[in-house]
């Protein structure tokens, strides 16, 4: 379900999230908006967060958003994808499908093979995105 309030629901410590970091003011994000609140209806347990990066800038501390839409996917503690996506919901869809259909042990050695996931694991600017 879709929650515009970042600080709206408490995730367990299994839960997937899937933030999408964008801007009032770009044109691309308003447009990619109702199809990201559209999709999060489609995928029962997994929390769906708008966060407009500069409303929220404080929490972001010195997190760089260079391109939108910007994506964070998290299972819990771990941290499956961050970074820029095409405007297109579909990508956003297959991606959600990909890892909501993972183990929690197939998440959690994904979120650690490569040294650019494993740098996500340890990011303070990330680490609060998408969690309670």
């Amino acid at each position: 379900m879709y929650q515009p309030d970042p600080e709206s629901a408490q995730p367990s410590r299994d839960s997937f999230s899937v933030v999408c970091l964008c801007a009032e003011w770009c044109g691309t994000c308003r447009e990619y908006r109702n199809g990201f609140e559209q999709l999060a209806d489609q995928f029962e347990g997994v929390r769906f967060l708008w966060l407009d990066i500069e409303d929220q800038a404080d929490s972001l501390g010195n997190l760089d958003v260079e391109n939108f839409p910007t994506i964070l996917v998290r299972r819990g503690d771990w941290i499956l994808f961050f970074g820029t996506l095409p405007p297109q919901v579909s990508h956003l869809r297959r991606l959600v499908e990909t890892f909501v259909e993972q183990t929690p042990e197939e998440s959690r050695v994904y979120a650690i093979s490569s040294l650019e996931r494993s740098g996500w694991q340890n990011d303070a600017d990330l680490a609060g995105i998408g969690r309670d």
